[in-house]
């Protein structure tokens, strides 16, 4: 009997990752803050909106943080990347900053705000 070879897999490192932003429906307000607005798409919040008067779309306004590193979202800089900058541009916001980072980018993704792009693309 032969030994099976092991492939080992490259792991790709979280912080090399590239976010792109799914959906270009953002605009910065005056208080230089990001505000996106999300459609509430579907069945459900159909219903919600003819029979509870809820509304088409919400809008989400980013903190001081999240308003920084949106706007560095550009599909072409890895999350070290916006890390680094959201680190020179906010002193505070070093404290474990890419455990942070990591968080708010799978919050990102599981929403279906970003997608990430490979490096190749």
């Amino acid at each position: 009997m032969g030994k099976k070879k092991k492939q080992k897999k490259q792991e790709e490192n979280y912080l090399d990752r590239i976010p792109q932003i799914k959906k270009e429906q953002w605009e910065l307000l005056e208080d230089g803050l990001v505000e996106i607005t999300v459609e509430n798409t579907g069945f459900y919040n159909t219903l919600a909106q003819k029979l509870f008067k809820k509304p088409r779309y919400s809008f989400i306004k980013l903190d001081e943080y999240g308003s920084c590193v949106w706007q560095q979202i550009d599909g072409k800089k890895t999350i070290y990347e916006i890390g680094q900058i959201l680190k020179n541009t906010h002193k505070e916001a070093g404290t474990q900053l890419y455990e942070r980072l990591s968080s708010y980018f799978g919050i990102l993704e599981r929403n279906q705000y970003i997608t990430f792009v490979n490096r190749d693309e």
